[in-house]
């Protein structure tokens, strides 16, 4: 799903490069790049590379939607702490539900940011705060000094609800309510 978004996306910048310098109306986007696709008037070849970034846009869609229904089936906790897409990231990124679960909140935590990881350990650039999670509405609602304090409590809560989802499968709703409560208070902070 990712990879049909990200490639669809250069293949719209380069749509949008292509037509620019054809026509004087051109758009941007993935959205111009629809429009080209459905326009009788345009360039073949332009029009056929058009009609490729929409069929990416919706192969990717699909993909989410397939996720979207997956994900909350094979780690219940995660999907609903997580959302069903971070869910399905966490998991590729760990190398399967068994991997997530038997990993440190601290490392669910840097996710994703291993580059970053990597260049602080040999002492190059601060520690990062958060990978992947980074997308999750806690952290991106949370002041920018709370956003590590947002981001330890989020992956401990993850780290918590992988192993529950490996190991029982059983449906843990009081973990939503701690997590929303932690990050409440750690919000909460910015008003004091």
């Amino acid at each position: 799903m990712d990879d049909c978004e990200r490639v669809a996306n250069e293949l719209a910048e380069r749509v949008a490069a292509w037509a620019g310098s054809r026509r004087p109306d051109a758009g941007a986007g993935i959205e111009y790049a629809r429009e080209l696709a459905a326009d009788d008037d345009a360039d073949p070849a332009l029009a056929a590379l058009a009609r490729r970034v929409r069929d990416l846009d919706e192969e990717a869609a699909a993909l989410r939607t397939r996720v979207e229904r997956a994900a909350p089936e094979v780690a219940p906790n995660l999907a609903s702490l997580a959302g069903p897409v971070l869910a399905a990231r966490l998991i590729a990124l760990a190398g399967g539900l068994d991997e997530l679960a038997r990993k440190p909140a601290g490392t669910v935590q840097v996710l994703g940011a291993e580059e970053a990881l990597f260049a602080h350990l040999r002492g190059r650039a601060p520690s990062p705060k958060h990978g992947v999670i980074f997308t999750h509405e806690a952290i991106q609602s949370s002041a920018p000094e709370d956003r590590g304090s947002a981001a330890r409590a989020l992956s401990g809560k993850l780290a918590i609800a992988a192993r529950v989802d490996h190991y029982s499968g059983e449906r843990k709703p009081e973990l939503d309510a701690e997590l929303a409560d932690r990050i409440e208070r750690i919000q909460g902070r910015e008003t004091e």
